[in-house]
């Protein structure tokens, strides 16, 4: 059985939009092997995923916040936001549009990342229904905003299973041409989300990707593909996340696109699997995307030259490289490359957009 609740994260919160004070409303998805999902309409955020370990203790294995001041901070990096209309970077904030010119904003110095200031990641979505096993949530972003043509609605719902999947499909429609590139951006540790860089070099980590989209100082793609075979960023078998990273220096750690396919399959395909060994937990993802974002959360504080870390849920102190993350997407800034999949959404089509975590446990020794 899955069971569902609902209770309230906020009393009163402004919504961006509209200006009204509004709830936020919280949606608890849980069942019968112990794992739990925690949902909130601001940004369609998933703010908790507790799953047990091999012994059966259950942790919460995303970071994120206690309270509504947190998520509106500006320290929060997007934790488990639905992130639009276009997720990752798009270069100058520019594009060529069947022969026009748009300008999005760029929030981000020279560049657009994840949709803008204010992006869908803080949107009060609209609860379109509650299911027997999730909720679904709704944001009807107007034309004309960050920049971009065309009103798009979206629709985000999130569905547990008995056996530990949790399922969250992406939809979209448009009045106007306009591109669309959603992705949720949770940030895990499988040793527990207080569990910082020490329990996240311990995990082993296999992306099933050919290769990824070379990019430069900025992490603009260049258009160029970098196949993987023999370089530091093959991760086709399953490899201890500490080594790697102290194999990429000077790089500061993953933050690049994994290309899964140029064309979407048909069906979903497992992309990834992270397995923390010490506590049995393990992950894997499936979706219909051609791309995944692997980022090794290297922009949050670093304590070691005295920033002050993100004050986190449960008293957490989250610092560089204590998460990461696994993007489902098309290509960043693919507006700008034609050998990248489109992802240009017109008036009568859908952009469906399906991501699947599973969560297991080792045996117990």
């Amino acid at each position: 059985m899955v069971y569902v609740t609902e209770d309230t994260f906020a009393a009163a919160a402004v919504n961006p939009f509209t200006k009204q004070t509004e709830k936020i409303r919280r949606f608890t998805l849980s069942n019968e092997e112990h794992m739990s999902v925690q949902i909130i309409t601001l940004g369609a955020t998933i703010t908790s995923i507790k799953v047990p370990d091999a012994q059966g203790r259950v942790e919460d294995v995303t970071l994120g916040f206690d309270d509504l001041a947190g998520y509106q901070s500006d320290q929060n990096p997007y934790f488990g936001a639905t992130i639009g209309r276009v997720c990752n970077r798009i270069a100058n904030g520019k594009f060529v549009l069947d022969g026009k010119a748009v300008q999005v904003t760029r929030n981000r110095g020279e560049f657009q990342l994840h949709g803008g200031f204010v992006g869908f990641d803080k949107a009060h979505w609209e609860v379109v229904q509650i299911l027997s096993n999730g909720v679904s949530m709704k944001h009807t972003n107007p034309d004309g905003h960050e920049g971009y043509p065309g009103e798009v609605t979206a629709t985000t719902t999130f569905t547990l299973t008995e056996d530990n999947c949790l399922h969250v499909s992406m939809d979209a429609v448009t009045t106007k041409p306009t591109p669309v590139n959603l992705t949720n951006h949770s940030y895990f540790n499988l040793a527990g989300h207080k569990a910082g860089k020490a329990g996240l070099d311990e995990h082993l980590v296999e992306i099933n990707a050919y290769g990824i989209t070379e990019t430069d100082a900025n992490s603009i793609p260049t258009g160029n593909i970098m196949l993987l075979d023999g370089s530091k960023f093959d991760l086709r078998v399953a490899s201890k996340l500490g080594n790697r990273l102290r194999q990429l220096k000077p790089a500061i750690g993953y933050d690049d696109n994994f290309c899964v396919k140029f064309t979407p399959p048909e069906v979903i395909s497992k992309i990834a699997k992270v397995v923390h060994p010490s506590s049995g937990r393990w992950m894997e993802i499936a979706s219909n995307q051609p791309g995944v974002q692997f980022y090794t959360a290297n922009f949050l504080p670093n304590k070691e030259v005295g920033e002050t870390p993100v004050a986190g849920k449960q008293g957490a102190e989250y610092t560089k490289q204590g998460a990461f993350c696994l993007e489902t997407q098309k290509f960043p800034d693919s507006v700008n490359h034609e050998n990248f999949p489109s992802t240009i959404l017109r008036p009568g089509d859908r952009y469906h957009h399906e991501v699947i975590y599973k969560f297991g446990k080792l045996s117990a020794k």
